[in-house]
């Protein structure tokens, strides 16, 4: 059997490489042999034993024989791809999606040392797996759970902040006479992607496609792409997508999703490139200068102004989600405000049922986060009231801008103080769902001395939960579940105090 026979279509070369090193080490540890020992009986380079079972060489026939031979085992043994049941959780990881496609060096981490230092311990990593592999399925968790909790931590990594897309929007602004002080023209957005980019811009693109109504765009690639657009966008929302467009192409990024919202993800270098290109239009939307120089008078003022807010994303021509965004890649950059989180809430109209749909975190885990356990999240959340508050606004004819809302948020047991800003809209014109975005700050010495209307008495402080189940919050009106996993958390710690007393005796 020739070594070049070693490929599958199931396992790279690389990973084949790694395999051999694997039962390299497994064999020659197993026998008690150091590798300047195995090197003398092989006649092989201590350093080029050492590239083997590293995974970063295969070496040629004739050495794998010898290597077989004075190990005691078939040639086809070690060049087989196949590995033992021990083995078996690391030979399903060399096969997954996971680690082919997520960015391990973009974490400062090499794929084959981790494979290598997973070896170490397999049965203790099979049971690790099949444990995280249990609790994913209990949870619903699916592939691009893991792709996009992996872009929240490389986003947190770099504290939101990509001075190199923000020079890009800078070089595009230059090179197209887009005046960053000025309200962003559509007309021109559709004019760059239609003269320099050879696209074709439908802006009743969807109509004949009644399964697509929830969409707001499709692209269709080809030598001249064709942009489908939902005819219900406002200005805002158009511009957006026509940006996010021109960032693809002007940033030469070719694995992305076809819509704007997620219909199917089929890797992290497409999540990875689509927040790349949101990120690119959010900017070019809202220049960071001009909302740099915005923020430094904002934050001073002793009295919080939500209208004041509305009124700059009016002038801006921006809606509340992309100015919360550029919040998040300012405020650490700029001002350093790190401590900070965002949440995205949607809400069907005349309904009470709130999910989390998107959540970022710098400098830690704040509260509130996302919860997969079908808990109800707790309703003094400034996100949900301010969800409520639009339902009521458009059932009563009376909704006519976003809704801006300010709180301080205390947590029962707990600390933290929040800063918390708000914001909410529909979703599209005619559309039944409605989303709130929020940005929150953590309340700390250095913010106070940064943000003036931190201490605003018209800004209401509330003593919130995490969720109404883990809620110890006595005779709460707001409540709408049991706090059930907080009384099974204080049943245990009862009968552990009961253990205790009983050892002490």
């Amino acid at each position: 059997m020739e070594a070049s026979k070693k490929s599958s279509p199931l396992v790279s070369e690389g990973h084949a490489r790694i395999i051999l090193g694997m039962k390299l080490r497994q064999l020659r540890t197993a026998r008690g042999l150091s590798l300047m020992q195995l090197g003398e009986m092989t006649g092989i380079s201590v350093s080029y034993l050492n590239e083997i079972e590293k995974g970063k060489k295969f070496p040629k026939a004739d050495k794998i024989s010898v290597l077989a031979s004075k190990l005691d085992v078939s040639y086809d043994y070690l060049v087989s791809l196949k590995m033992n049941k021990q083995w078996a959780p690391i030979s399903e990881i060399l096969q997954s999606r996971i680690l082919k496609e997520l960015p391990l060096d973009l974490f400062g981490i090499d794929k084959t040392q981790l494979i290598l230092l997973l070896s170490q311990a397999p049965v203790k990593l099979n049971a690790f797996l099949n444990t995280i592999i249990e609790i994913s399925r209990n949870h619903g968790m699916r592939v691009e759970h893991f792709y996009f909790s992996a872009l929240r931590s490389y986003l947190e990594m770099q504290d939101s902040y990509f001075e190199d897309i923000e020079t890009s929007v800078d070089q595009f602004s230059k090179d197209n006479n887009f005046n960053p002080d000025e309200k962003i023209d559509i007309g021109k957005l559709i004019a760059v992607l239609e003269e320099k980019y050879h696209y074709h811009v439908e802006e009743d693109g969807l109509s004949s496609q009644p399964e697509l109504q929830d969409l707001r765009s499709v692209v269709l690639l080809g030598k001249k792409p064709r942009l489908l657009l939902n005819k219900n966008l406002n200005p805002t929302q158009k511009a957006f997508i026509l940006g996010r467009e021109i960032g693809f192409q002007f940033m030469n990024i070719t694995e992305r999703s076809n819509t704007t919202s997620y219909v199917e993800v089929h890797s992290f270098e497409q999540v990875l490139n689509n927040y790349k290109g949101s990120y690119f239009s959010c900017s070019l939307l809202l220049n960071r200068q001009k909302l740099v120089h915005w923020l430094q008078q904002f934050l001073q003022r002793p009295k919080f102004d939500g209208a004041e807010i509305i009124r700059a994303m009016d002038a801006y021509g921006v809606s509340p989600e992309i100015f919360t965004h550029r919040l998040t890649n300012l405020l650490p950059r700029f001002f350093g405000i790190q401590e900070l989180f965002f949440l995205r809430f949607s809400n069907e109209m005349e309904t009470d049922h709130f999910e989390l749909v998107k959540e970022m975190h710098l400098a830690g885990l704040h509260n509130p986060h996302a919860n997969m356990m079908q808990e109800h999240y707790c309703r003094r959340w400034v996100s949900i009231n301010i969800l409520r508050d639009l339902s009521k606004q458009i059932k009563s004819g009376t909704y006519d801008k976003p809704l801006c809302l300010a709180q301080r948020s205390r947590y029962f047991g707990n600390e933290k103080e929040y800063l918390i800003m708000s914001f909410a809209k529909p979703s599209m014109h005619g559309s039944t769902i409605n989303n709130s975005v929020t940005v929150g700050l953590l309340l700390t010495n250095q913010l106070k001395k940064k943000v003036a209307f931190w201490n605003d008495p018209a800004i209401p402080i509330r003593m919130v939960g995490e969720t109404c189940e883990r809620c110890p919050a006595a005779d709460c009106r707001e409540r709408v579940a049991a706090p059930r996993i907080l009384q099974q958390d204080q049943r245990i710690a009862v009968m552990k105090t009961a253990l205790e007393s009983l050892s002490d005796k």
